[in-house]
């Protein structure tokens, strides 16, 4: 049985999908921060997490084919502890807010990472490695509560100065590790149901849609408008979210 959603929010969800994979596909999971945040307009903050899951590992599996080989495995380790950190955290965590307390938080997440994303530094040399571990322990939570692991990555990685390719594979590579252990908690707290699953199986020709959209878009668009607009979008929707939980308190 599919979840009794009105058409609008069956409308958010589906363009939030394809905005997920053309992100997975092509632009490193960076705009992909705006799905939950903007499925949360609609539905559910948990609702929106855990129908999204699923259609992350469909995607995960399209957008690792396409670039694998090219990813810095060496980053990938160093990325492992901390994801699992961070969901550990995420997971003992989960139940302690409520869906407005969790639009509060989504809210100020969509706000902080447009605001980084509008005026993030340059830096003039390669971070130090020392600092994958808390990178990674942050986007292994902020991944678990609304998938918006790839900011606090990029945090990390973009300063690492890696070739465009080998930036989105290893991008690629670590969102879909980091998807793989959130499953297991995600259907243990019952985030993803059966329910759920049926909707995720309708979206999944999106999810594709979106990721082969995202590999042709990724060599063709001017990366910097794209992402002008990504970022008005979520200042827009973090601002919507937080006005949102506010006046439910």
């Amino acid at each position: 049985m599919l979840p009794d959603f009105s058409l609008l929010a069956w409308l958010f969800i589906i363009f939030s999908v394809y905005l997920t994979g053309v992100s997975k596909g092509g632009f490193a999971g960076g705009f992909g921060t705006l799905s939950v945040p903007l499925m949360a307009l609609v539905i559910s903050p948990t609702q929106a997490a855990g129908l999204l899951l699923p259609l992350l590992l469909v995607m995960d599996v399209f957008a690792v084919k396409a670039w694998w080989g090219k990813h810095d495995m060496a980053e990938v380790w160093r990325f492992l502890p901390g994801l699992f950190i961070g969901v550990a955290v995420g997971t003992l965590l989960f139940g302690s807010l409520s869906d407005q307390g969790v639009r509060l938080v989504l809210g100020g997440l969509s706000l902080v990472f447009a605001v980084y994303m509008l005026f993030k530094p340059v830096a003039k040399k390669p971070i130090s490695t020392r600092w994958a571990l808390p990178a990674a322990s942050v986007c292994g939570f902020t991944s678990f509560i609304a998938h918006a692991g790839a900011p606090p990555l990029n945090v990390y990685l973009l300063p690492r100065k890696l070739a465009k390719e080998t930036f989105i594979a290893t991008c690629a590579v670590a969102f879909a590790i980091v998807n793989a252990i959130k499953l297991g908690p995600y259907v243990w707290l019952g985030e993803v149901n059966l329910t759920s699953a049926w909707a995720s199986l309708l979206l999944v020709p999106v999810a594709w849609i979106g990721v082969r959209s995202g590999l042709w878009l990724q060599s063709r668009v001017n990366d910097v408008l794209f992402y002008r607009l990504v970022i008005i979008a979520m200042l827009l929707v973090g601002a919507n979210l937080i006005g949102q939980a506010l006046g439910a308190f």
